[in-house]
């Protein structure tokens, strides 16, 4: 799994020009499936994502996580984070999991992720064209991948 973090002031999703879910201080992740993921690349990834340490403290420094800021989530799914150019210009995405083995993984983050924040999160439409609103705070962005663990 690859999960692109970034840390917002707010952040929206809309559907149809439809509104979906809104988020104050918090994460906009962005999450990749590939077809080897397992409940194993979702424990690993929750751990990581509720207690990384990006937010401010009173120095001004980043030393707070999600938890201690009660911060919120908008998660939404991303193929295209599995995206290969190897060849030519337009995008391959061999590497991205079938929806049959992603949605299950993706429904479960979804649960990983209320169960760590105590509440719940905010979503998008498993592959629906969706409009994401991001007010990216610093601009703070993480990648983390499940596979290379870094």
């Amino acid at each position: 799994m690859r999960a692109v973090i970034q840390r917002v002031t707010s952040g929206a999703i809309a559907i149809d020009k439809k509104e979906r879910g809104r988020i104050g201080q918090g994460f906009v992740i962005l999450l990749g499936i590939a077809p080897s993921d397992t409940d194993a690349d979702i424990d690993w990834l929750v751990k990581k994502i509720s207690a990384l340490r990006v937010f401010d403290d009173a120095e001004g420094k980043m030393n707070l996580s999600i938890q201690d800021i009660t911060g919120e989530i908008l998660l939404v799914s991303q193929f295209t984070l599995f995206a290969s150019s190897k060849k030519g210009n337009r995008p391959s995405f061999n590497f991205a999991a079938d929806p049959s083995i992603a949605i299950p993984l993706y429904e479960k983050m979804i649960s990983a992720l209320e169960k760590a924040l105590g509440k719940p999160i905010q979503t998008g439409v498993f592959g629906a064209n969706m409009q994401i609103e991001i007010h990216n705070d610093g601009p703070v962005t993480i990648l983390l991948d499940s596979k290379v663990r870094e």
